[in-house]
Parts: C-alpha cells; sequence; structure tokens
C-alpha cells in the first residue's frame, strides 16, 4: 500500500515538474512564478507589479458635500435582504465593498469607505480600465493620431501582417466592440471551474511580455465583426495602437488627456515588466475613488469639464450608446432580448430601461463600477473585493431606478 501511494505520489509530482517545465518554455519562468505566487487576482495585485505614475491636476474644481446617507442606504435595503443581512452597514463588511460613492449632479450625497479603505487608499479599477483606454482612443482622434475606428489595426501594428494577413480585416472598432473574432483560450481544469494554466485570462495578465504576446502569438480563430467574446487581448491590441499612434507610453497619454487636467488625485498603471515597460491595459489601473467619479462626472456631461471640452461630445455619445443594428443573438442570453436589456459598447458596458432611457457604466471584476444615469444626473462609484453578495451587472440598475 505505501509502494502503491509513493508511486502515485511520484507520478503526480513529476506530472506537475513537467507541466511547469513546459509553461516556462511557453510563457516564461516568471509567468510560472507570478502564476503560482498570486494566483487569482484581486485588489492589491498592483503591490506586486511595477508601477508607472499619472500626476493629476495642479488644481482643479471640487463637488460641493450635501450628505445624504439614510436615503443612499435606504436605496440597497432590498439588496440587503435579499443577502442575508440586518443592515446596510453589515452589508458593506461582509460584502468586501471598499467604497460608494453617490454625485447628483455637482454635489456629493454619499462618500463612504469600509474595510480598512479611506479617501487617500489606492482603489485597483479590474476591468474599468477599459472604459480609460476607449477614452483615449477617442482623444487620439481628436488629436488626428488616429484617423478613424475603421481604420485596420495593421495600419498602426504592420508587423501582424507578416504573421497572418487576416489581420488586416480587424479594425479598432472590432476590437472595441470586443468583436475582433482573436483566439482566447478560456479552459478550465478538467472536472473542475478552475482555468488552466494556460488560460488567456492568466496569460495575458501575468506574462512579463504582453507587447510580443500580442505581436507574436495571439491567432485569429474567427471572422471579424461576426461574434462576441469578452476578451482582453482586444483591449491589450487598444492600448498597443495608442502607443504606436501617439509615440508615448498609454500612461503619459492618459495624464496629458485626463489626469493633469481634471484628476484631484495621482495613479498607477501597473507594467508587464520593467524591461518590456508596457501597461497591462484591460484592468491594471489603479487611482482613488474620487477619481473613478471625477471620470463618470465627465462622461455624464458628455466630455465638458465645467466649460472645457476634454473630449468630444461625440466620441462620449458614440461610444457609450447601444447600437441597435447589432443582432441581440450575438450576445449571451444573460444580456436579454426584451425592452429591459445589457449591452455592450465601445469598453463601456450599458443598461436600456422598459421606458426607453439608458445608463451606461464601466465595469470590472471584484465589484468595480463607475456607473452613469444620464437622465437622472447622477454618478455612482461602488469598490470592493468579492462578487459574493454584489452583481456589477444588475445591483446598481436596480439601485439607479429607485433614485429620485
Amino acid at each position: 500500500m505505501k509502494r502503491c501511494l509513493k508511486i502515485i505520489s511520484l507520478t503526480v509530482l513529476s506530472f506537475v515538474l513537467i507541466l511547469l517545465v513546459i509553461l516556462s518554455i511557453q510563457f516564461t519562468p516568471t509567468y510560472v512564478y507570478r502564476l503560482i505566487r498570486m494566483n487569482v487576482p484581486d485588489v492589491y495585485d498592483y503591490k506586486n507589479f511595477e508601477n508607472h505614475e499619472i500626476q493629476g491636476a495642479k488644481s482643479t474644481n471640487t463637488f460641493i458635500f450635501q450628505h445624504k446617507d439614510k436615503y443612499v442606504e435606504s436605496l440597497f435595503s432590498e439588496l440587503v435582504t435579499k443577502t442575508g443581512f440586518n443592515s446596510f452597514e453589515e452589508w458593506a463588511i461582509e460584502s468586501q465593498t471598499t467604497a460608494l460613492i453617490v454625485i447628483k449632479k455637482d454635489t456629493i450625497i454619499y462618500e463612504n469607505y469600509f474595510n480598512g479603505f479611506n479617501r487617500d487608499s489606492y482603489f485597483h479599477s479590474q476591468s474599468m480600465a477599459k472604459s480609460f483606454i476607449s477614452f483615449l482612443i477617442g482623444a487620439a482622434i481628436d488629436d488626428g493620431l488616429i484617423t478613424s475606428i475603421d481604420d485596420p489595426i495593421t495600419k498602426y501594428v504592420p508587423e501582424l501582417l507578416e504573421r497572418d494577413e487576416r489581420f488586416r480585416k480587424i479594425t479598432i472598432k472590432n476590437l472595441l466592440e470586443m468583436r475582433s473574432g482573436l483566439e482566447y483560450n478560456t479552459s478550465l481544469i478538467p472536472f473542475t471551474n478552475i482555468h488552466s494554466p494556460w488560460h488567456d485570462e492568466a496569460v495575458g495578465y501575468y506574462h512579463p511580455n504582453v507587447r510580443k504576446l500580442l505581436l507574436d502569438n495571439v491567432e485569429i480563430s474567427s471572422e471579424p465583426g461576426r461574434d462576441f467574446q469578452y476578451a482582453n487581448y482586444n483591449t491589450s491590441y487598444l492600448g498597443l495602437i495608442i502607443e504606436r499612434a501617439t509615440n508615448q507610453s498609454v500612461s503619459k497619454y492618459l495624464e496629458q488627456k485626463l489626469w493633469s487636467k481634471i484628476m484631484e488625485y495621482d495613479a498607477l498603471f501597473s507594467i508587464d515588466s520593467k524591461e518590456s515597460n508596457f501597461e497591462y491595459m484591460p484592468s491594471r489601473l489603479i487611482a482613488r475613488a474620487i477619481d473613478y467619479a471625477r471620470f463618470g462626472k465627465l462622461m455624464l456631461n458628455e466630455g465638458n469639464w465645467y466649460g472645457n471640452q476634454i473630449i468630444s461630445k461625440d466620441w462620449v455619445l458614440e461610444s457609450t450608446r447601444e447600437n441597435k443594428s447589432i443582432p441581440r443573438d450575438i450576445y449571451p442570453r444573460w444580456f436579454g432580448r426584451s425592452d429591459k436589456r445589457i449591452f455592450y459598447k465601445y469598453q463601456w458596458w450599458g443598461h436600456v430601461n422598459k421606458d426607453s432611457t439608458y445608463h451606461f457604466y464601466a465595469n470590472g471584476n471584484l465589484g468595480q463600477n463607475i456607473y452613469i444615469i444620464p437622465h437622472k444626473e447622477t454618478v455612482i462609484v461602488h469598490c470592493g473585493n468579492s462578487l459574493q453578495y454584489y452583481s456589477s451587472d444588475f445591483d446598481l440598475w436596480h439601485v439607479a431606478l429607485l433614485l429620485d
């Protein structure tokens, strides 16, 4: 029996070692080290990477404070009850909510922090970063550095043609809409719900040279413009295009076009490695929650910041409103098919209501949202570190419908 267990143990160990060697050869030893050390991403990951610093504005407008804490917390009462808690505070703690901010017009009516976080804490954007990359595509178009979203990506990254002529068919718009046809591995370890070590969520996140990954390894699996697949490589390619078009890092361009103009605090953007020096575009922008709210306020005001047009109104509207010409059946069923539905535009999510009003939002894993309600002139920011008792796609939608 002992001999049998020893053989099984040695076999398993040998298999693991061989797997690690293969992964090290295919994706680099750094990738394997990060995968083992960090495993599942969380809101503290930026501490494990090198970061570019982004400077805020030297002076900027501030919001008026008129707190309505009891009113705002009452809007969450159904969620509190549904999740089995006795009070809003208990829900906030157990749901691992870290920040909640509500701004109506120019007034902060709610701003509170939980679970050890405060106004000066850094908050990991997760995939809210995608909406900032979308903003920069619009800024580059405004600046004349990108001609059009209908440009093929090979206009800016021509070396992709050497690997596959089909890259010529992929446009910037395809990337923005998550309809590029790029191959994206979403495999799981057999008999589990755990991502495999070669799952592209992990590969893209932990790889020490994402630029090289984009240029040399990402393949095409289907015709661009046909299917919807939410894939981080789309946003990474957008970042590469911004880098090429502006001839500077994405962090510097973000500082130039947004942060130094309206933001109250500095920010960080994690990079893949010192050697590659490429920001992880899909999710590793790190900022204060109040500055996420300021970005939401800018988008609510259609790109205008107290009289200064930071980005064109046309881009804000084009990037955040539903494209009704896209067939609904390309999206997952949970998006909805009726007059109350979810939509996806240019790296922004949206909700359409039965009365035809709409909301749009930046959406990140573990509970990160910048939620914008145009007809109620309201921005809600929620940050957290869990989805156990909070749904990024549905809970603020319900709260928005209850708002005065």
